[in-house]
């Protein structure tokens, strides 16, 4: 594990760190890739993070005098999905980020760090290779600009250097010639990893194609064009022939392997199932299809343009420093923690061991917390991020001594089984009434898509908590 941990607030801060310290130091934003990835030896020898949580202006979605749309690198998955700007200008985009993980994963991790993970089965480097997306990487040197096509050397190989950080994401709005789209395949609705996905951006004059633009990702090495199909729809009317042969050339650029989630003959088949599919979502229009008009964030909202909480100043944090938080309202200090993830030291140091510790990967929600008002997994976050933050976990629902609404009606209505998920079934649910004063049932099955309970009891805990926002409408 690391040694240490800076909280940096400033761009030159964190250049300064990378710049003393190579390849021993790592950024930290989200951490839903990072946190795996020390722990699983993917990347060896860090000894420190830098976490840039809380260096203001960087989780800013903006639009630019020549329309192109710029992400800051600490712009959430959540952000991307509930940002007018993305869905209207950058659907494909938002299609993807809604696609990633579930609510507490799309909380806290980045599109930035999406693309420095440099998987090829991540979802949202496929539609911003789409849209031509460009980066900055800043370090002590000056910056440079870099098209994301040019970004990406292999599985998870990039062109950055270990004194780099991604500071920028550019890419044109989507003109109004223009429609664009996102699928995925997976082996489950929420929390799966793309066996295949394609990403579309059609340039139309009326019914005909100008210009078409299709990339592939979980098929290759790296995200690929699908060039036959592009350069034959060229000029062509969209209909039902037409889709059907692009798909069949889409296919030819796939090179997929076989592994433990599907078979390389299956990704084939894949391939052209989706690009139908997608094409023939956009010429019906209805890319829209399933897409939520009013998405369940479990708090994201509260991270928008310019709200990142803050720090007092920038902390290095050593086994004698001391990490001094909130928690359920009372005020804690710690020291030695820095090199722990936070479901640990609220475990092992606050002795609070109501929050779960079920995969550690971020996969079974049993760990969720609020973190500055975000349900998140905190298996996944650094104990040093809890400095000068609110965190609320299970024990701080109940007040003056009276149980939550949720937490009554999981007693009512025998919501719990062996009880080892209940603990971040509570939390997510409590943070969606909170949301939600009287979420759908579809809007319930959302909130949880992050919980796992492996007892089958859902239909008892999807129960509880639609009792649980009547009880709360009743009481207020």
């Amino acid at each position: 594990m690391w040694q240490e941990t800076i909280s940096a607030t400033s761009i030159a801060e964190v250049v300064d760190v990378l710049a003393e310290k190579g390849p021993r130091a790592r950024i930290i934003a989200g951490g839903t890739d990072l946190i795996l990835e020390i722990e699983r030896g993917v990347r060896q020898g860090i000894e420190t993070l830098v976490d840039v949580t809380r260096v203001p202006n960087l989780d800013q979605i903006v639009l630019d005098e020549d329309d192109v749309i710029h992400l800051g690198s600490l712009v959430t998955h959540n952000q991307c999905v509930d940002s007018k700007l993305i869905v209207e200008h950058a659907f494909p985009l938002a299609r993807a980020a809604w696609e990633v993980g579930a609510p507490q994963i799309r909380n806290r991790g980045t599109v930035a760090g999406n693309l420095i993970t440099a998987s090829p089965a991540n979802d949202t480097i496929t539609p911003l290779m789409a849209m031509g997306a460009r980066v900055t990487l800043a370090s002590k040197r000056g910056e440079r600009v870099v098209s994301l096509e040019d970004f990406y050397q292999g599985v998870r190989q990039t062109v950055m250097q270990p004194d780099e950080m991604l500071v920028d994401i550019a890419f044109p709005a989507l003109s109004e010639k223009q429609r664009g789209t996102f699928v995925k395949v997976g082996l489950r609705r929420a929390q799966a990893i793309s066996l295949v996905d394609a990403a579309f951006v059609l340039t139309m004059d009326g019914d005909t194609v100008e210009e078409a633009v299709i990339t592939l990702g979980a098929v290759a090495p790296t995200i690929i064009h699908a060039r036959q199909a592009e350069t034959y729809l060229a000029g062509k009317v969209l209909d039902a022939t037409t889709i059907a042969q692009a798909a069949d050339l889409a296919v030819r650029a796939a090179r997929p392997i076989s592994d433990v989630r599907g078979s390389a003959s299956y990704r084939t088949e894949m391939v052209r199932v989706s690009v139908k599919r997608g094409l023939q979502t956009l010429l019906r229009r209805m890319e829209m299809e399933m897409f939520p008009t009013k998405p369940v964030m479990l708090g994201g909202q509260q991270r928008n343009n310019g709200n990142l909480p803050r720090i007092s100043g920038s902390v290095h944090h050593s086994p004698d420093s001391a990490i001094r938080t909130r928690i359920n309202g009372q005020e804690y200090v710690f020291k030695g923690g820095q090199h722990k993830t936070l479901l640990r030291l609220l475990r092992e140091d606050a002795g609070l061991t109501g929050t779960k510790e079920g995969c550690a990967e971020g996969e079974c929600g049993a760990c969720t917390v609020f973190l500055d008002g975000m349900a998140v997994m905190s298996c996944l976050v650094p104990a040093a991020r809890a400095h000068e933050a609110e965190i609320v976990t299970v024990e701080g629902l109940a007040k003056a001594g009276k149980l939550h609404p949720v937490q009554q009606a999981f007693v009512e209505d025998g919501a719990v089984q062996c009880g080892y998920c209940t603990p971040g079934f509570l939390m997510s649910a409590a943070k969606l009434i909170e949301e939600r004063p009287n979420p759908t049932h579809d809007e319930i099955q959302q909130a949880i898509t992050g919980n796992l309970c492996r007892c089958t009891g859902y239909y008892k805990i999807v129960q509880a908590i639609e009792h649980a926002a009547q009880m709360e409408a009743h009481d207020g």
